[in-house]
């Protein structure tokens, strides 16, 4: 049975994504602790799903965040605006000169290499996107009057405060309200949680989230550290029989929340920082499908990987409404977005597709 989708004709857009927006600092080859120059990017869990379907996919989105307005913000905006991604929603808030109050998120990311993995180090405090709540989005004008087919949120965005936490769940009890299909990647990360709670708390506020979700994406971790379910066998590897665990997981998942309309989630065997096993598997209307496992894989850049198996999940749904179209466009488009620095996408439809149809890595002339 496929997803009931809004008509594109009766949406202002495809999709909108709600959460915060970095500015990424990256040392290139080298070390945040040594380097001497950076290159800037930008990059969130939430946002890179919308650039994605923008610049990849061609599909019209917008951005719900909260920036500082000095030239940090805007060199933010800059990159949102190069990203093709709908600006108009972004909440400007004053500076007070000194950030004491409210500032720009900045993330230091280090790619890894071989034995050594890819590290960020976030400095994010009183970020202005973390001071968003509830009450703040007019979203029965964004979902009301203007429309959009998709929403996407996630993890990252409401461990950020209490406040934000309470706006995700208000966006998506408006977007389900009005139609539109929500989506949230789980996206657990220790350290956000760590002074707020800990793992208890991540699974008291996704938990509560998680009943207001059509399409649950995320790994075996995120839906053991966030949800509580755990079945033996499943670790941070998923390879071979542990697929069958993990499908276990996800059958227990569903039942407890019956408005999951879809999950999916990404297959990676480590091997090194520069050396993956990539797969994905997404369950829909009581049956699996799994993409196409691609061994080894070598990765240039792996963070934001998981976000651009995302935005090809959610083109294939909203361009097919097939799970297993949905599923290998992802897997692609996340295997894609791992073999250029930063962020976000540099793939385009037509490379997407080609590895969709089994194409190789022969140089295009």
């Amino acid at each position: 049975m496929a997803l009931d989708i809004k008509s594109p004709s009766s949406c202002a857009y495809a999709e909108v994504s709600l959460g915060e927006i970095m500015l990424r600092l990256d040392p290139g080859e080298g070390r945040v602790r040594t380097a001497r120059q950076f290159n800037a990017w930008e990059g969130g869990g939430e946002y890179n799903v919308a650039r994605g379907l923008r610049r990849c996919f061609g599909l019209k989105t917008a951005v719900v965040t909260a920036l500082a307005d000095n030239d940090v913000g805007h060199l933010i905006e800059d990159f949102i605006l190069q990203g093709g991604v709908d600006t108009d929603f972004i909440q400007w808030l004053e500076h007070d000169g000194i950030g004491r109050n409210v500032r720009n998120g900045i993330n230091f990311t280090e790619r890894g290499f071989g034995i050594r993995g890819a590290k960020g180090t976030s400095d994010r405090g009183h970020s202005a996107a973390s001071q968003m709540k509830a009450g703040d989005v007019d979203w029965d004008h964004l979902f009301g009057k203007l429309g959009s087919q998709w929403f996407h949120t996630g993890g990252i965005f409401a461990a950020l405060s209490e406040t934000t936490a309470e706006l995700v769940i208000e966006a998506c009890r408006k977007a389900r309200e009005h139609g539109t299909i929500v989506s949230y990647d789980l996206n657990y990360r220790p350290s956000l949680w760590q002074s707020v709670g800990g793992q208890s708390k991540a699974q008291e506020v996704n938990r509560e989230i998680a009943r207001h979700v059509d399409v649950m994406i995320g790994n075996e971790e995120d839906f053991t550290a966030c949800l509580g379910f755990n079945v033996e066998g499943v670790d941070e590897n998923i390879t071979g029989l542990e697929v069958d665990n993990f499908k276990r997981m996800i059958t227990e998942a569903v039942a407890e929340f019956p408005n999951f309309k879809a999950t999916a989630t990404t297959l990676r065997d480590v091997h090194s920082a520069t050396n993956n096993d990539w797969g994905a598997v997404a369950w829909h209307d009581g049956r699996f499908h799994e993409a196409a496992g691609r061994q080894e894989l070598e990765i240039y850049d792996r963070v934001g990987g998981g976000d651009s198996f995302a935005s090809g999940l959610i083109y294939g749904f909203l361009t097919h409404n097939d799970a297993q179209l949905a599923v290998d466009y992802g897997a692609a488009h996340g295997a894609l977005a791992m073999t250029t620095p930063g962020d976000t996408t540099m793939a385009t439809l037509a490379e997407v597709e080609k590895l969709v149809g089994g194409g190789s890595a022969r140089v295009d002339r």
